[in-house]
């Protein structure tokens, strides 16, 4: 079997954790091989997630490295013995790769921490708000290609509504909701429609006023996924240029830090329950109760 050209993120991570152990335990990668029965060239095209990592292998190596975290073994072990097929692989070659993998980390995580301050995270979007940011975007002169993402992004969405949901936790700054990205009353649509999903049991939904005086410098649109080991956490970060996505501790603890601070300063969460009493404090409903008024 050939090197694999382009491998998913998926893969590549299980690479680097490999690599990552094997830096810690001080081996080369003779050193490693040699222990786990590998050569020291297989294993490397292994950490670059070039090649598949057989379940023996991995036990080995993980034993060689000394790794006794239940938790992270059966992480570590799940992730790789995933095919990496999902509904997504209908959508390889019509959307971005780094969408496609976005997409199957959003169906393997247990928990998700968005912060988004020009759009709405996608999870969250009605289909006439998403509709119409895809036909702004550089594709969206062909209706054939803005149709498939549209299609790509709703089904992404059923995340937050299928028989076992995962635990969803999004802050948007305000500014978000100021964009002219669709008329006034289309935007009063997705207002209601943000009501709607805030009141699954496993959403909250934060707003970030503009008068927050403690907003850390932040400029990145960015998701914390969540996994059963969090060692096995992911940071995902996108901006015109691309996406990226991070699962060393140094960014993992930066985003960590940079969510919860967010957290703090946003404004309570969305509860819809909220609409039958009269409001005695700021908070993320009454927000967009006037964000709806002012439109």
């Amino acid at each position: 079997m050939g090197l694999r050209v382009n491998p998913s993120q998926r893969q590549q991570r299980i690479g680097l954790e490999l690599r990552r152990l094997r830096d810690i335990s001080g081996m080369t990668a003779a050193q490693a091989g040699q222990r786990a029965g590998i050569g020291g060239t297989h294993l490397g095209h292994m950490e670059s997630g070039r090649t598949a990592v057989p379940s023996a292998k991995l036990h080995a190596l993980l034993d060689a490295y000394g790794i006794e975290s239940e938790p992270y073994i059966r992480g570590l072990l799940t992730m790789n013995d995933a095919t990496g097929r999902g509904w997504w692989s209908d959508y390889r070659g019509d959307v971005a790769s780094s969408a496609v993998d976005l997409a199957e980390l959003e169906g393997t995580s247990e928990s998700q921490g968005v912060f988004d301050m020009v759009n709405l995270p996608g999870l969250l979007q009605s289909p006439e708000y998403a509709r119409a940011l895809l036909e702004s975007a550089p594709q969206g002169s062909d209706p054939r290609i803005t149709e498939r993402f549209l299609e790509f992004r709703l089904q992404r969405q059923e995340i937050l509504t299928g028989d076992y949901p995962a635990r969803y936790h999004a802050i948007i700054h305000e500014a978000a909701f100021h964009m002219g990205f669709v008329d006034p009353t289309a935007m009063r649509r997705q207002l209601a429609h943000l009501v709607e999903v805030a009141r699954l049991p496993h959403v909250i939904i934060q707003i970030l006023p503009f008068r927050s005086s403690r907003f850390p410098a932040m400029g990145t649109p960015f998701t914390l996924f969540h996994a059963a080991s969090p060692e096995l956490n992911t940071v995902y970060l996108e901006h015109d240029a691309g996406a990226v996505f991070f699962g060393d501790q140094g960014h993992l603890n930066r985003y960590n830090m940079i969510f919860e601070r967010l957290s703090s300063v946003a404004l309570p969460a969305l509860m819809p329950e909220a609409e039958r009493r009269f409001p005695t404090e700021r908070d993320s409903f009454t927000l967009l109760q006037h964000l709806a008024y002012i439109l």
